[in-house]
């Protein structure tokens, strides 16, 4: 089928314009966390005149995600036990979740089979970015980053079920169907949304990149990624593949990109033992974070 690939550009620049902007709160929070010299008063502060995002970061905390001994109840605990930099992610993740959910989906991505997809990969991350050494207040980055670096795929309208059968039937990657039959692809989307959100660093890069590392650049800034974000993609791109094998949830590419495999373990420093180590954590994990759905 011939799709009009000008339209379907302008039609998604438009979605995307629709979008909601992020909350001030959310947007504070941000610039309070860029800070080197930010305290977690200041975080406290911003969040806490927030009734909403309040409730949810101590739902979170409280969840099962989390497996904390004792119920936390108060936001300036919370921030002191989990970090300014997880709270901020949890903040960025709530906000961006919400904003999205009430969009209309298109028919092509199925939202329950689309967010099990994303979840996964952002278990999956973290359990690699566990793997390969990252501090433990990093972990909820790659969680983070995992969770959402489909954002690309939302504003696809029903045209995109024919990119979809078409990378099925002709068993190639989705990335280059996509560029092919729209002109665009939800790598492209992902860091027009990544601009309008004013996300930056290692979070637009995945969003933005983690189908083409080796010619990757920072989405904001536009300028090469250095070899350190440049392995912190690679671990998500390392999970999205795990999540395709294992056919978790669907996100519209059934087959797992193995050509760029060997290149993935190499950036981040991993093996192959150590995807097969996490396989078995993952169904658990991702039961756990439900709850960044339900918030």
């Amino acid at each position: 089928m011939e799709l009009d690939r000008e339209g379907q550009r302008k039609k998604i620049e438009r979605f995307i314009q629709k979008m909601p902007s992020l909350s001030t709160t959310v947007g504070k929070v941000l610039e309070i966390c860029s800070r080197t010299d930010a305290s977690p008063n200041e975080l406290n502060k911003v969040i806490s005149l927030d009734p909403v995002l309040t409730g949810q970061v101590l739902k979170l905390i409280n969840s099962a995600y989390y497996s904390l001994m004792s119920k936390v109840t108060s936001l300036t605990r919370a921030i002191t036990m989990l970090g300014m930099n997880t709270v901020k992610n949890m903040a960025l993740s709530t906000a961006i979740i919400n904003s999205v959910a009430g969009v209309n989906k298109s028919k092509a991505l199925p939202t329950a089979k689309f967010w099990a997809h994303s979840i996964g990969v952002g278990v999956s991350a973290k359990l690699l970015g566990v793997a390969s050494g990252v501090s433990v207040q990093g972990r909820e980055e790659f969680f983070i980053a995992g969770m959402l670096h489909d954002l690309g795929k939302i504003p696809f309208g029903d045209e995109y079920i024919h990119v979809l059968l078409s990378a099925r039937q002709e068993q190639r990657p989705l990335v280059e169907v996509e560029r092919e039959l729209l002109g665009i692809d939800h790598q492209d989307v992902g860091r027009l949304i990544a601009a309008k959100w004013k996300l930056t660093g290692f979070m637009a890069s995945c969003i933005s990149c983690h189908h083409d590392i080796s010619i990757a650049e920072d989405a904001s800034r536009e300028v090469p990624l250095g070899d350190a974000d440049r392995a912190k993609v690679a671990i998500i791109s390392l999970a999205n593949m795990l999540i395709n094998i294992h056919e978790i949830g669907y996100a519209g590419d059934p087959f797992p990109e193995y050509r760029n495999a060997e290149m993935l373990l190499e950036l981040s420093g991993l093996d192959w033992s150590d995807l097969a180590a996490i396989s078995g954590q993952v169904e658990e994990e991702i039961q756990k974070a439900q709850i960044f759905l339900q918030v």
